[in-house]
């Protein structure tokens, strides 16, 4: 997410010819009362160098946008401007085409627009506003990107170096990369100067994060290792160490901590795991850790490889994605209980999973009658939102009721048989 209303994707065909533009885009996304939507607002092309992972920090007036390409992260700034009619006039430019929904809900700007690429998922309601009724409600944002600094985070030996993962602590203090030299690397940020270097992997690393308190940062590699770091002290914290089934050797794949909701100063961590060579009835699984001890707290397995894992802000749901059928399934995150599961959401592997953001630090989400909706992305070049309805619950009130009339016949029936 780089703004509570706007998401940022990236990709391309890397230095090969298939015709796949390297760059990122941004969207903007509403609701328009019967489903998500979703408009492009920018692409912005980088040349021969695809963008393979990136992290957004928003610093008040702008974003920075840090983007994994080759052995570099290059950096970008992120400038969001509002887009004003006016200004637009007096600029000389003509006034924009008029808007129209498309038919799946997404915007397009005139007869001859092309498909933004990105899914609606209705939710049953009827009579839904139009896009011109909806953009009414807030002022349009633009974006111009700039290039700034750049900075060699992997350093490989006797084969190519490669950076697999940048993340952005919650402070905006640090950041962290990793990639195929397996070393750790802590950055100042936004200075771009290393400020730690760990040993941590002997294979590449695949996944990092950092704790809420920015106390902790966990990273999982290649090598099947899951090691929590202390940043004040660079050394190790815990190692994640679980009872595998029959003895089968797993893989962490992707990992992420998430507030405990209601208690932002605890936490929890969340991990994917795949068996490596899948034999048989093996699975992956979805895991939850004691943050305070670095024991396994709860499990739930799924019946195939896992490839993408989110957990939202606010900590209440996590998202996984699969790998070989690309769907997707949400669960409540303290109990790992599924809540919902869209199948075949892709037709290959997921590759990224975010939440759609519930605060307003970065201005106002987006509102909607859903209890969370989780955007996924795949390289089968379709983006999808997919909505978790508000479940029912008895209303407070309609409980005391209840509690009330039960204990009055209870009352009585002893009353009339004499106890």
């Amino acid at each position: 997410m780089l703004t509570s209303r706007h998401i940022l994707v990236a990709g391309g065909g890397g230095s090969s010819k298939t015709g796949v533009a390297n760059g990122f885009e941004i969207y903007e996304l509403y609701h328009n009362g019967s489903h998500f939507c979703a408009e492009e607002v920018l692409r912005h092309e980088t040349g021969a160098n695809v963008v393979m992972n990136f992290a957004v920090r928003n610093g008040g007036r702008r974003a920075y946008l840090c983007a994994g390409q080759e052995a570099h992260c290059q950096m970008y700034f992120v400038q969001p401007r509002i887009e004003c009619e006016d200004e637009a006039l007096a600029e000389g430019k003509k006034p924009a085409p008029v808007e129209r929904p498309h038919e799946n809900g997404v915007r397009q700007r005139g007869a001859g627009a092309a498909h933004s690429g990105v899914e609606s998922l209705p939710n049953g309601h009827n009579n839904a506003p139009t896009a011109a009724d909806v953009l009414k409600q807030f002022r349009r944002l633009q974006f111009d990107i700039q290039a700034a600094d750049v900075v060699q985070t992997d350093f490989l030996k006797n084969a190519e170096p490669l950076q697999r993962v940048v993340r952005i602590s919650g402070n905006g203090r640090l950041m962290a990369t990793g990639g195929t030299d397996g070393q750790l690397r802590v950055w100042s940020f936004p200075q771009l100067t290393m400020s730690a270097q760990l040993p941590a992997h002997s294979k590449e690393i695949d996944d990092l994060d950092f704790s809420p308190d920015c106390k902790y940062i966990v990273s999982i590699a290649k090598d099947a290792q899951g090691l929590v770091w202390n940043l004040e002290t660079g050394k190790l914290q815990h190692k994640l160490q679980w009872q595998t089934p029959e003895g089968a050797k797993y893989l962490f794949k992707r990992c992420r901590y998430g507030t405990v909701e209601a208690h932002k100063d605890n936490y929890r961590l969340f991990t994917i795991a795949n068996p490596l060579g899948k034999v048989g009835k093996q699975r992956g699984y979805l895991q939850q850790w004691d943050c305070g001890t670095g024991q396994l707290r709860a499990s739930v397995a799924v019946d195939e490889s896992l490839s993408s894992l989110a957990v939202r802000d606010d900590g209440r749901f996590v998202a996984v994605g699969t790998m070989f059928s690309g769907s997707v399934s949400m669960y409540i995150a303290y109990s790992l209980q599924r809540v919902l599961h869209v199948p075949h959401a892709h037709s290959m592997f997921v590759t990224g999973l975010q939440f759609l953001p519930i605060t307003n630090e970065e201005g106002p989400p987006i509102s909607s009658d859903t209890e969370a909706a989780v955007l996924s992305i795949s390289v089968d070049n379709k983006v999808c939102i997919h909505s978790l309805a508000q479940r029912r619950t008895m209303p407070a009130w309609l409980a005391i009721a209840f509690m009330v009339a039960m204990i009055f016949i209870v009352f009585v029936l002893c009353s009339y048989i004499g106890i």
